[in-house]
């Protein structure tokens, strides 16, 4: 199918695209656009104006200092060709998973948080690394803690007039890993799961199975303060609790709930290096 009419701008600043949105308030923010698109085109998704953000520079850079900074342009292609990141496996490890190479050569790490698909990998992973996301908007620049941003479904906290422009990470330390049940068609997670493990701190993250980036706390919790060898990460993935499980002709609720205890049980092991 082909999108409705839309207006085009390609912007020279982060204030100006702010600026349009301000003055557009159905304008959408276009960076790699390989989950915009093809909902413009099914028609689940119909903005007045696309503000293309893919040319400024200042968005593309990757910095470690103390921590890592992920500007909101930076490609999955020029992700993992940065050795800044590597440490930072569970990231890593889901931009690999992500589409194709025409698909990594052009999406964005910044986008895949600012779309919040459900079944994106990348949001799963940086809520195990606590992650903080900021944003620019007519008052200024802010910051919003990962825990926070991920509201709903395609529904983040950024307001409708902000653009994302960095992803912030605390210093690596500990170990990490994610794993995934890609969809046959599509590569989308049909369950993606991120795990964290510093010191007696465990986080976990599920997603594709659920309606938006969850931590599983239910999981965390078992694990907490506790050894975390392979029995004990036995039992605590039987905890992954009541959550609004996804479900579809491929994958019902109840198959999603039960792929989400493997594949919790697989990352936890590989990031107690089990």
């Amino acid at each position: 199918m082909y999108p409705r009419p839309f207006d085009y701008k390609r912007v020279s600043s982060v204030q100006e695209a702010v600026e349009i949105l301000q003055a557009n308030p159905e304008a959408k923010i276009l960076a790699g656009g390989h989950s915009l698109l093809p909902a413009m085109k099914l028609r689940l998704a119909a903005p007045e104006m696309l503000v293309d953000i893919s040319s400024l520079d200042d968005l593309k850079h990757i910095s470690a200092n103390g921590g890592l900074t992920i500007g909101a342009g930076v490609t999955y292609n020029d992700f993992l060709n940065n050795d800044a990141v590597k440490p930072y496996t569970a990231l890593y490890e889901a931009v690999q998973k992500v589409g194709d190479v025409q698909v990594r050569n052009r999406g964005t790490v910044g986008g895949a948080a600012a779309h919040a698909d459900p079944a994106a990998d990348a949001p799963a992973a940086l809520l195990v690394l606590g992650a903080t996301l900021v944003a620019q908007g007519p008052n200024g620049s802010r910051e919003i803690g990962v825990d926070d941003f991920f509201v709903d479904i395609l529904t983040t906290a950024l307001e409708p007039e902000e653009v994302l422009t960095a992803i912030k990470l605390p210093a690596a330390s500990g170990s990490s890993a994610y794993e995934k049940f890609a969809h046959p068609a599509s590569g989308y997670a049909v369950c993606g799961v991120a795990a964290s493990i510093d010191g007696s701190a465990v986080k976990v993250a599920v997603t594709g199975a659920t309606y938006k980036a969850t931590r599983l706390t239910g999981v965390e919790e078992a694990l907490a303060g506790g050894n975390v060898d392979a029995a004990a990460i036995e039992a605590a993935v039987e905890n992954v609790g009541d959550q609004d499980w996804a479900g579809d002709h491929f994958a019902s609720a109840e198959y999603r709930a039960h792929l989400t205890k493997v594949y919790a049980k697989r990352a936890l092991m590989r990031a107690a290096g089990l």
